[in-house]
């Protein structure tokens, strides 16, 4: 299976991420003939599968069956293609990784079931492979936080007033949740201790946050054929990232009227908002929490057991912070 590029650079990790896209290919196979073809080409469509990495590469840490962990991993990437075909249906997006939505596709009733029917598949891999419920319990438990975490944004939607600090909440539930789990399940299930799965799952949370932030980074500073996706849509949409609402704490007065516009806002509005962006180093500001979640997350790994999965696992989370898509 074609992997992204970027994974060359780990040999030792790659083959398992081609077995990863594999068997989730060979899981999804709804009836609906075309949305198993969409779903497929979706899963194939260049996504970076750092989430099934993090599981991966944390497992490493003890001798375990790989093919157990490549079915783990595959459940946590089919759980995150879940909630992006649901996320494209909330945000009324038309494409991702540059090919069309399934909702733009088959319209958002089919969508829907689409996303169900990832999850379906996520639940069958994880209940075939995890050793006991406590991994059922946190994939649970991770999708309560999840969905905590999009209802949350939801509820902020257009809202000038949003501070940092909500921003944080609702990405700790949002990305941050899926990366934490990522790092539980993979060392959980090789047979670490639950203090050492939880451990790699405060990693995992820090991991994940620095990731979203970078992504919000690059909605300001990356053209949209780089990012696969329209860039500057959430500012209409009212979803207001980490650039712009620490920009804006600087000066409210100065954004509200233009914000104020919502959707209707114009390519004009838009770019004097980024520049309002620029003026009040929304997008420095931004890069430095990023860079204060990763050392984070730096220190934490540093101390686990000094193998070849940290060395890996650190060179992973410092090419993070320097990705341009």
């Amino acid at each position: 299976m074609k992997i992204h590029p970027m994974w060359a650079a780990y040999p030792t990790l790659a083959p398992e991420l081609s077995a990863t896209l594999q068997l989730i290919e060979d899981e999804v196979h709804p009836d609906n003939k075309p949305v198993a073809e969409a779903l497929v080409r979706m899963i194939n469509s260049g996504g970076k599968l750092l989430r099934p990495a993090y599981c991966l590469l944390f497992s490493q840490f003890k001798t375990v069956d790989r093919q157990k962990m490549i079915a783990l991993a595959a459940a946590i990437e089919t759980l995150h293609t879940a909630t992006l075909v649901h996320d494209d249906i909330v945000d009324k997006a038309a494409t991702r990784r540059n090919e069309p939505t399934i909702a733009a596709q088959f319209g958002n009733d089919v969508a829907v079931y689409a996303g169900d029917y990832l999850f379906v598949v996520c639940f069958k891999l994880i209940a075939h492979y995890a050793s006991d419920l406590r991994s059922v319990q946190q994939d649970s438990l991770s999708m309560e936080r999840i969905l905590n975490g999009e209802m949350a944004q939801m509820a902020r939607r257009y809202n000038v007033d949003m501070t940092i600090d909500d921003y944080l909440h609702q990405v700790t539930g949002k990305t941050g949740q899926l990366f934490a789990l990522a790092a539980f399940i993979g060392a959980y299930e090789s047979g670490q201790s639950l203090r050492f799965a939880k451990k790699t799952e405060a990693i995992g949370l820090n991991i994940g946050i620095a990731f979203q932030l970078l992504d919000d980074i690059l909605d300001y500073t990356a053209t949209a054929s780089a990012m696969g996706k329209p860039v500057h849509e959430d500012m209409r949409q009212g979803v207001y990232s980490a650039p712009l609402v620490l920009a804006m704490s600087q000066n409210r007065q100065a954004f509200t009227p233009l914000l104020a516009k919502r959707e209707t806002m114009s390519d004009e509005d838009v770019d004097a908002v980024l520049a309002l962006i620029q003026q009040y180093d929304g997008v420095a500001k931004a890069r430095a929490l990023a860079a204060d979640y990763t050392a984070k997350a730096q220190a934490q790994l540093a101390t686990l057991p000094d193998l070849p999965a940290r060395a890996l696992l650190i060179q992973l989370t410092e090419s993070l912070l320097t990705r341009k898509q």
